[in-house]
C-alpha cells in the first residue's frame, strides 16, 4: 500500500479489525520509508461495475460518490455514520448482486433515493432537490407537499 505522506510503496499493517456492519476491514498501517501512521478500508468487491451516465458516457462504479451524496444529505440530521454505511452498502451490495455490469446511473439515484426515503424525509427531499435538478422554488413546494402526502414520518434520525 503507498503511504499517503512519502508516497513509498511499502507498509506494514499493525491493527486489523472488522467495521461494526462487519461488510468492511478497518487496517492500521505504518508506511516503512517515514514511519508515518495512516488507515485504509478494505471491502469486497463482487464484480466491476460500469456506470452508463447521461449521453451514453461511461465510468466505474465509485463508491465514494454515493458516500458523498449520502452524507450532505443527511449532514446536520444526527442520522448516524452507521446508519448511511449500511445505506451506501446495500446499495452497493444490491449493484454487485444485480448480475449486471452496467447500470444506469439513473437506477442508481433512484436507488439512494428510496433508501434516504426509508431513513429520514428531509434527506430524501434534500437528494431529491439535486437529483430532480427542481428548477424553482414551486418544484421544491411540490415535491416536499407530496413526501407529506405519502406519509413518510421524520425521526430525525432517531
Amino acid at each position: 500500500m503507498r503511504c499517503p505522506f512519502c508516497a513509498h510503496d511499502d507498509s506494514q499493517v499493525k491493527d486489523s479489525r472488522p467495521t461494526e456492519d462487519g461488510t468492511t476491514i478497518r487496517r492500521r498501517r505504518q508506511c516503512e520509508g517515514c514511519g508515518a501512521r495512516f488507515t485504509t478500508f478494505e471491502r469486497i468487491q463482487l464484480r466491476e461495475i460500469t456506470v452508463v451516465k447521461s449521453e451514453d458516457r461511461r465510468e466505474t462504479f465509485d463508491r465514494s460518490k454515493i458516500d458523498l451524496s449520502v452524507s450532505l444529505a443527511c449532514r446536520k440530521r444526527g442520522i448516524a455514520q452507521e446508519q448511511m454505511d449500511q445505506l451506501v452498502s446495500g446499495i452497493q451490495r444490491q449493484l454487485e448482486t444485480s448480475g449486471e455490469t452496467e447500470i444506469p446511473s439513473k437506477r442508481i439515484g433512484e436507488m439512494v433515493m428510496e433508501g434516504l426515503k426509508g431513513l429520514d424525509s428531509v434527506a430524501y427531499i434534500r437528494f431529491a432537490s439535486v437529483y430532480k435538478d427542481f428548477t424553482e422554488a414551486k418544484d421544491f413546494e411540490e415535491f416536499a407537499g407530496s413526501v407529506k402526502d405519502v406519509g413518510i414520518a421524520d425521526t430525525g434520525g432517531k
